[in-house]
């Protein structure tokens, strides 16, 4: 998470979403685009929440829908649909994959003293996913640490293989 230095607060900047009514953020640094959801094409054998993978720009990545993960009730996709392409860090390496959300929302400064830790939510959501919450607004904003949203081993299987 880069932090940007405004006045005497530490200030790191989110890409807020919403997801069943909720709304997350993810670092905006982690987000390479947004894209408009058109489909994918299937992977066969993968987990419920992969949708299968898209063709970017000779890249195949992986989509996976955040609401399925998460264990929330699923949502038909329609046009404010998105797919929020993320540039994952982890033991192997980097990887692209899309998470799939209802909607993208704004871009947020959030001081970063102000982030608590979060517990884990009462639905699904574990506590391994969460980098904390925070309330702006009156809104609260659940920050999700997107390097943990797939395990290594998932990653493993998703990724199609070259050639």
């Amino acid at each position: 998470m880069q932090e940007l230095i405004k006045g005497q607060k530490r200030v790191a900047q989110y890409l807020s979403f919403s997801l069943g009514g909720e709304e997350y953020g993810v670092d905006i640094l982690k987000v390479q685009e947004i894209r408009e959801w058109r489909g994918a094409r299937p992977l066969p054998n993968a987990p419920d929440f992969v949708k299968g993978v898209l063709d970017l720009r000779g890249t195949m990545v992986p989509v996976f829908d955040l609401r399925i993960r998460f264990g929330l009730a699923e949502a038909s996709y329609d046009p404010t649909t998105v797919v929020i392409v993320l540039a994952l860090e982890g033991d192997g390496g980097g990887q692209v994959v899309g998470a799939i959300v209802d909607a993208v929302s704004d871009v947020l400064d959030i001081d970063i003293s102000s982030i608590l830790s979060a517990p884990a939510m009462e639905r699904t959501i574990g506590a391994r996913y969460l980098q904390g919450m925070v309330t702006i607004n009156q809104r609260m904003v659940v920050l999700l640490d997107v390097d943990r949203l797939l395990e290594p081993v998932e990653l493993t299987e998703l990724i199609p293989s070259e050639g």
